[in-house]
């Protein structure tokens, strides 16, 4: 009886042409929602996309950690959906210029340096404007995702070898967040605490690493202990280059902002008549990769410092690259279909920089043409290295052929 009563419910419910038309439209509403969530499933198994993250503070000591639920996976989806990609930078700075031996070129290379260090935080300043956060209407999926950490890896040099480059390569990948501007944290601004360096920081999602790049560390005498007592097990990458050529690329630099500096010649040389070199200005104490080294050796063993070769990085930057993802301990994804080279620059360029869909190169401030200086002088400072490189070549076991 039960039953007939059900069956003769649902045949009049049918024979109704307005509930005929509700029915289909409630189980198209559901088909609808379940291709929706499907979607959603199989784009979580999609390759990572370029991800950029959010500024915020950090609080608590659960920040950093996320659940392994289905939902904390969609939010991720959703974030990197939602994220705004990183803008094309090219910044530079220079180290601090130890004393050289005439009052006008010391002057002049001081005043340098601060117009270097106040270019360097205003870059850092306009970075974090551009990266604020743009309203959306699926903003309350992204807020709070990711959270800020001490960078893992870290570029500690070396100035004029190619660590912008290498830098704007590295940040192709999906699984990398970088800090545009140069922080200068474990030589300038050690006194303001890892809190504050910890907030200069991207966000990054689970599985990403956090990276900064500062090239002056190399040569400050306090950076191995200090980011030591950060972590460590922070992994260093220095890119070198023939330390004869990135003299004169330094020198080029400085000259191109302060054109009545002396010649190379003459800042070379303590004494040119007798042709002892003046290691004392920076541009050449720079280049004695295996004395700063020996500094680093001391708080970190060999296997955690990659060295790049700036020269390869230009000849073949895909190769160089993949040693760089496999020291990281990322998957391959940038190779050579990222890269061309541009005859006019002189070195490789992005074909698609993040954010981006157009080809791009670094700015104008890299590739400059170097001066003529005297051959006499080149040779004298490839017989002062040729000791020093060796020795480099015999500590890293890698040789790069720059004798």
């Amino acid at each position: 009886m039960e039953y007939s009563l059900v069956c003769h419910s649902l045949y009049a419910l049918w024979s109704s042409p307005v509930k005929k038309k509700l029915i289909l439209l409630s189980i198209m509403f559901l088909i609808w929602v379940y291709m929706l969530y499907s979607c959603v499933g199989y784009c979580s198994t999609m390759p990572s996309l370029v991800v950029d993250s959010y500024r915020g503070k950090e609080t608590g000591s659960a920040v950093g950690k996320r659940t392994e639920s289905s939902s904390s996976s969609r939010t991720d989806l959703v974030s990197r959906l939602l994220a705004k990609p990183q803008p094309w930078e090219d910044i530079e700075s220079d180290y601090e210029e130890p004393s050289i031996r005439t009052a006008a070129s010391r002057d002049l290379l001081n005043n340098e340096l601060e117009t270097d260090r106040t270019d360097d935080w205003d870059e850092m300043r306009g970075d974090q404007q551009q990266r604020a956060p743009e309203p959306s209407a699926m903003s309350s999926f992204s807020n709070g995702s990711g959270s800020k950490k001490l960078p893992q890896a870290i570029i500690i040099g070396v100035k004029k070898g190619g660590t912008r480059a290498l830098l704007e390569f590295l940040r192709v990948h999906p699984d990398i967040r970088a800090v545009g501007a140069e922080p200068h944290f474990f030589d300038r601004n050690y006194e303001n605490g890892l809190e504050w360096y910890r907030e200069l920081m991207p966000k990054t999602l689970e599985g990403q690493i956090t990276m900064e790049k500062t090239p002056s560390y190399f040569v400050t005498r306090e950076a191995p202990a200090r980011i030591s007592a950060m972590s460590r097990d922070t992994k260093l990458i220095v890119v070198v280059r023939d330390p004869v050529t990135r003299a004169i690329s330094d020198y080029t630099q400085t000259l191109s902002k302060k054109p009545d500096i002396p010649s190379f010649e003459s800042l070379t040389f303590k004494n040119r008549t007798t042709g002892l070199i003046d290691t004392s200005w920076s541009a050449i104490q720079i280049g004695i990769y295996a004395k700063h080294l020996d500094n680093w050796l001391q708080y970190f063993p060999m296997d955690q410092i990659l060295f790049v070769s700036g020269e390869r990085l230009i000849s073949d930057p895909a190769g160089e690259l993949g040693r760089v993802q496999d020291f990281l301990g990322l998957k391959r994804i940038i190779t050579d279909k990222h890269f061309y080279f541009n005859q006019t620059k002189g070195f490789p360029c992005l074909k698609k920089a993040e954010g981006s869909s157009k080809p791009h190169c670094l700015g104008k401030t890299k590739g400059r043409t170097h001066p003529n200086i005297d051959p006499e002088v080149v040779q004298r400072l490839r017989d002062f290295y040729r000791p020093f490189n060796m020795k480099f070549y015999q500590m890293t076991g890698h040789n790069f052929g720059w004798d």
